[in-house]
C-alpha cells in the first residue's frame, strides 16, 4: 500500500463529535470507510447505546463484540463495536481483579448500574478505555487495527468525556482505576489521537463547534478537523446572489423568460420563484458568514455534500470518497 496523502498522518484514534442532528454518526462511519480504503482494517466504536452504526450499515443490533460491517474499496475492512458500559465493567473486573463471575452477580443486584450512575467518570473511563485498548492492541502482524474511529458523545460533553483523569480524580487516587485512566489519557493526549467536529452551516452547531474547540484546547486535548456536513452548492454565482439578497430580483424579466419557455401562468410562477431566489441568496450569505466564523478555529475544514436522495450505503461511500479527496483520511 502506498503513502497516504492525509492531514492526519500518524493519527490512529479519530474521535468524532458534533451537536445532535449534524450527522455525527454518519460522518464517523464515512471516516471509518475512508480510512479503511486501500487494505487497512479499521474499528468503528459506538459509545452511546443508540445502535446508530448498525442502522447506517443496515445490520442487526451490534453485540458487545467486534463484527465486520463493511468492505472498503481496494480490500479494506470496517469492523464495528457497540460498547456497553455494563459489559465493559465486567471486562474490567476480570482484567484487573479476576472477578467476572462476581461481577455478573453484582449486575443482578444492580450494583454495576448504581456504580456507573453515581460515578459517571468511571463509566467514561470504561468507554474510552475500550477504544484506547483497541488502538494499542497488537497481533503477530503488528497493530490489529490501522485506525480506530469513535462515534463519541455530543460536543457539549466531549471535553469532560475524554478528560477521564479529571473525572476519576475524586474516585481513585491510586490503584487499577487510576492507572487505567492514566493509560487512557496517554493515548488521548498523544499525537496518535485527534478529535474531529461535525457541524452544519447553521449558527448553533457552528457556535458549539467553536466552543468545543476552545474547551479541548483549554484541557490540552488534541483538536482535529472540522467536517461541514450537508453542504448544498449555490444555485447562482455568489456576486449575483449578493445582489439578489438585497431584494433586487427583476420579476418582470423572470416573467418574460418563463413566458418564452412556454410556461403557463408565468406571472404567478415568477413571483414565487423570485421569493425563493431571495431566500436562497440570504441562506448563502448566512452560510458564508458562518464559514468565516468556523475559520477562526484555525483547523482543517472538510465539506461533505448534501445527499438529496437520503442516506444509504451508496451515500456513505460517496461521503467516504469526499473525505479522502479532501485529505481527511
Amino acid at each position: 500500500m502506498g503513502a497516504r496523502d492525509t492531514d492526519w498522518e500518524g493519527v490512529r484514534l479519530h474521535v468524532v463529535t458534533g451537536k445532535g442532528g449534524t450527522g455525527k454518526t454518519t460522518v464517523a462511519a464515512a471516516l471509518a470507510l475512508a480510512l479503511a480504503e486501500g487494505g487497512r482494517r479499521v474499528l468503528l466504536i459506538e459509545v452511546e447505546g443508540r445502535q446508530g452504526i448498525a442502522q447506517i450499515f443496515d445490520r442487526p443490533p451490534l453485540p458487545y463484540g467486534e463484527r465486520k460491517v463493511a468492505v472498503a474499496p481496494n480490500g479494506g475492512e470496517v469492523y464495528a463495536l457497540a460498547v456497553d458500559p455494563e459489559e465493559a465493567l465486567l471486562e474490567y473486573l476480570e482484567m484487573f481483579y479476576n472477578l467476572r463471575r462476581a461481577g455478573k452477580a453484582l449486575t443482578k443486584l444492580g450494583v454495576v448500574d448504581f456504580a456507573t450512575t453515581v460515578a459517571p467518570g468511571l463509566r467514561d473511563v470504561l468507554l474510552t478505555g475500550k477504544a484506547t485498548e483497541a488502538v494499542r492492541r497488537k497481533d503477530k502482524a503488528g497493530f490489529t487495527y490501522g485506525a480506530v474511529v469513535m462515534d463519541a458523545p455530543p460536543t457539549g460533553r466531549i471535553a469532560r468525556f475524554l478528560n477521564v483523569n479529571t473525572e476519576v480524580a475524586g474516585l481513585a487516587k491510586v490503584g487499577p482505576i487510576h492507572n487505567h485512566a492514566d493509560t487512557v489519557m496517554r493515548v488521548i493526549r498523544s499525537p496518535e489521537a485527534a478529535v474531529h467536529f461535525v457541524t452544519l452551516l447553521e449558527d448553533m452547531p457552528a457556535q458549539e463547534t467553536l466552543d468545543g474547540v476552545q474547551e479541548l484546547r483549554e484541557a490540552e486535548l488534541p483538536v482535529g478537523g472540522v467536517v461541514i456536513n450537508m453542504v448544498r452548492p449555490p444555485a447562482l454565482p455568489v456576486r449575483r446572489l449578493e445582489s439578489i439578497a438585497k431584494g433586487t430580483v427583476d420579476v418582470d424579466e423572470l416573467t418574460l423568460g418563463l413566458k418564452a419557455a412556454g410556461l403557463d401562468n408565468a406571472p404567478v410562477v415568477a413571483e414565487g420563484l423570485a421569493a425563493e431566489l431571495v431566500d436562497h441568496a440570504k441562506r448563502v450569505a448566512l452560510e458564508r458568514r458562518i464559514r468565516r466564523q468556523l475559520a477562526k478555529a484555525d483547523r482543517p475544514r472538510y465539506d461533505l455534500p448534501y445527499l438529496s436522495e437520503g442516506m444509504d450505503l451508496a451515500g456513505l461511500y460517496t461521503l467516504a470518497d469526499a473525505l479522502r479527496d479532501a485529505g481527511a483520511a
